[in-house]
């Protein structure tokens, strides 16, 4: 049977209508091809849109839970102690003391008392003579002990003035034997305030973040009217005045086996060459073995060569730890040193990954929840060690035994979602961030003396960054220095369990009178004897 193409093609008067509908058929199939190229541009610009979308949903979520939500990273009450909280450090455990009672303890009802070791003044509370009878009998009462109640008193700063009087000798036979009484040796010689002064503002400007300004306010207040100016003046003075304790606490800084690395940013308004708007940095140096020294170095960049000087000399054989910044690669790479990884810092994107989330995707499956999930487990496993109090040696067999399946477990997950995930998502990131730290983050298992995270550090920086928030700058690259200086005797006083006040002011008052290496270094925060 002949086709209806066939027949048409028969017939020579047919011929231009099969051309037309060629030619339509044509058209079509050249419209529908271009329909489907519209279609599938538009299907691709909805993913691009949609991917967007997404990206621009979560980066809000993080935004608003930056702005909003608790900051508090713990994970499980092993997990309390071991993470840099970036808002405030947790509540301290009740110190509500304890009694024991048969079979248990428990807490003694009441508020806790005051120190006794605190001075008190005792005002006692007697009957008139006139109501000393007993109303039964007539008879003369007596005292039969006291019903006792304290509360907390506080006095005010007292401000006094100091005044040195050199007495004058002369000779009585001539005019040429007139002698004066010398000063002893003063940390700032001429100064308006005493070493006792410098410390308390040293300590409230540093320890308490209170700046010079509000400083100036209280002691008018109390009649010791000083201008803030003077108050900056003496405080960039006593910086400088301290560098030969700073370069002893440096040397013992790079005889450690363990250092910590960090950095923060630092404004300073006159500096040479720079606009006031140009960033600075504040270094921070940990010493995580020896005598507990922290180091701050002022610094105007944040460049390998920078930090190159500031580890110059580091003891051969030991290890740094710091957090992904590139150049504390170079300086490990320079020196030979093992370079550790701090998971606290990969935890932390995952965090904000999970976080970011929408509701229904915080389940335990999701990839951000199952990788928290196994960090937390190398964190207990080091809770555990630290409460058993295990050596060194049975510390690095507890890592093998748990800690290397567990990064085994990590790693797995890691590859299974580094490419299925989009890059620029907060899971992403973290993902290609622990991509990139892995050889370092697995570097702790080597060595029972190394750390997982690289939190001493940014507890130690961390009074900086609050009391940055108060004063915002320094004005010149000598207050910076200065700043410096005393950061690192206040922080130092703190890791060695002295109070900075008392420090600085016993520091502030013989210091002066140093003269040898031995002198220095027994003012050191370690060495130095505090009067009762």
């Amino acid at each position: 049977m002949a086709t209806h193409a066939n027949l048409l093609s028969e017939d020579p008067a047919s011929a231009p209508q099969l051309a037309a509908l060629q030619g339509q058929i044509t058209e079509f199939a050249k419209a529908l091809n271009a329909l489907q190229s519209s279609l599938q541009e538009t299907r691709d610009e909805l993913k691009v849109v949609r991917i967007e979308r997404d990206l621009l949903k979560e980066r809000v979520r993080a935004f608003e839970r930056t702005l909003y939500a608790a900051k508090n990273e713990a994970r499980g009450t092993h997990q309390r102690d071991l993470f840099f909280n970036e808002a405030e450090t947790l509540a301290p455990a009740s110190e509500t003391p304890k009694v024991r009672v048969p079979a248990h303890e428990r807490a003694r009802r009441g508020r806790k008392p005051l120190d006794p070791a605190l001075p008190r003044e005792v005002i006692r509370y007697e009957l008139p003579e006139a109501e000393r009878v007993c109303p039964h009998d007539g008879a003369a009462l007596k005292a039969i002990g006291v019903e006792a109640s304290e509360q907390l008193d506080i006095i005010p700063a007292q401000v006094r003035v100091i005044r040195h009087e050199r007495v004058k000798y002369a000779c009585p036979c001539c005019a040429q034997g007139v002698r004066t009484a010398a000063l002893p040796p003063k940390l700032l010689p001429k100064s308006l305030l005493t070493e006792s002064s410098l410390a308390w503002v040293i300590s409230a400007k540093y320890q308490d973040a209170l700046p010079l300004y509000r400083q100036a306010a209280i002691l008018a207040r109390c009649g010791g009217e000083i201008a803030r100016n003077t108050l900056a003046h003496n405080v960039v003075r006593v910086g400088m005045a301290v560098t030969p304790i700073i370069n002893l606490l440096r040397d013992h800084l790079l005889d450690a086996r363990l250092l910590y690395g960090d950095e923060t940013e630092l404004q300073v308004l006159k500096e040479d060459g720079r606009p006031a708007q140009s960033k600075s940095y504040l270094w921070v140096q940990v010493a995580g073995t020896g005598p507990p020294v922290r180091l701050f170095t002022y610094a105007p960049s944040r460049s390998a060569k920078t930090a190159l000087d500031l580890y110059a000399g580091v003891a051969k054989g030991a290890a740094l730890m710091s957090d992904g910044y590139e150049v504390y690669a170079s300086v490990a790479a320079a020196n030979g040193l093992p370079h550790l990884g701090c998971w606290a810092h990969a935890r932390r994107k995952f965090i904000e990954a999970e976080a970011a989330l929408p509701k229904g995707g915080r389940t335990p499956a999701h990839p951000a929840s199952q990788v928290l999930a196994l960090i937390g487990a190398l964190y207990g496993c080091e809770a555990q060690a630290d409460e058993l109090k295990v050596t060194v040696a049975g510390r690095h067999q507890q890592r093998q035994t748990i800690s290397v399946p567990l990064l085994a477990q990590i790693e797995a997950l890691l590859l299974a979602n580094l490419h299925s995930v989009l890059p620029q998502s907060l899971l992403g990131r973290a993902l290609h961030y622990l991509h990139a730290q892995w050889p370092k983050l697995t570097r702790f298992v080597d060595d029972g003396h190394h750390p997982l995270d690289n939190n001493v550090a940014e507890n130690a920086i961390r009074p900086f960054v609050i009391g940055r928030k108060n004063w915002l700058f320094s004005d010149s690259v000598g207050g910076a220095h200065a700043s410096a200086n005393l950061y690192t005797l206040i922080e130092t006083a703190k890791a060695n369990g002295v109070e900075p006040y008392r420090y600085l002011r016993q520091l502030f008052q013989a210091l002066p009178t140093a003269q040898s290496v031995d002198d220095f270094e027994a003012l050191l925060p370690w060495n130095i004897k505090l009067p009762a």
